[in-house]
């Protein structure tokens, strides 16, 4: 009986600590959408999105617009705190629209891309590691700020204001 006990609580131990670390290696299944283009599902970074001319959209998006003022100071101020965990899927236009300009925040804060978990996912917002289920993930692309692994704050698409890069700047400030 003690022997079972230990063996369970053993095991729920090592399946907690195991999922609760997420990859953030490139890791990616290739589909085609439903348009006929080149879709990810898997662990991806902008690397990918930058060099692969079938995500020409973010290069082309990218080159518009200057990055939030307050959200780059806040992510210079406290960075450090946190990590973030980006879902977007490469088929959908929001994230076509919003994923340069989160990169042009990142970069011009100088927050690093190691502290960045992005996340694509099918058109039926279904992620790798039941990612989607774990963070209940309704829209893409979704920001979530982490500290020490723990959801303290997210944007979902545009935000509540539609101004998705100050919304994240505030959540961040506000640690």
């Amino acid at each position: 009986m003690i022997r079972a006990l230990i063996f369970a609580l053993f095991s729920v131990l090592v399946f907690s600590c195991a999922t609760s670390k997420i990859s953030s290696k490139p890791n990616y299944q290739v589909f085609t959408d439903t348009n006929g283009s080149k879709a990810l599902k898997g662990i991806i970074n902008k690397s990918i999105l930058v060099n692969d001319t079938s995500f020409q959209w973010f290069i082309e998006n990218g080159k518009y617009g200057d990055a939030d003022a307050s959200a780059v100071a806040a992510f210079q101020k406290n960075g450090s705190k946190i990590t973030l965990l980006v879902f977007c899927g490469t088929w959908c236009h929001d994230s076509q629209n919003l994923l340069p300009k989160f990169y042009r925040l990142i970069d011009k804060a100088g927050f690093p891309e190691s502290k960045i978990t992005l996340v694509a996912v099918d058109p039926k917002k279904m992620a790798v590691q039941q990612l989607h289920e774990k963070f209940h993930l309704k829209t893409v692309p979704t920001f979530v700020v982490l500290v020490n692994g723990k959801e303290v704050g997210r944007v979902e698409e545009y935000g509540k204001t539609g101004y998705m890069e100050k919304e994240l700047g505030e959540i961040v400030a506000a640690l």
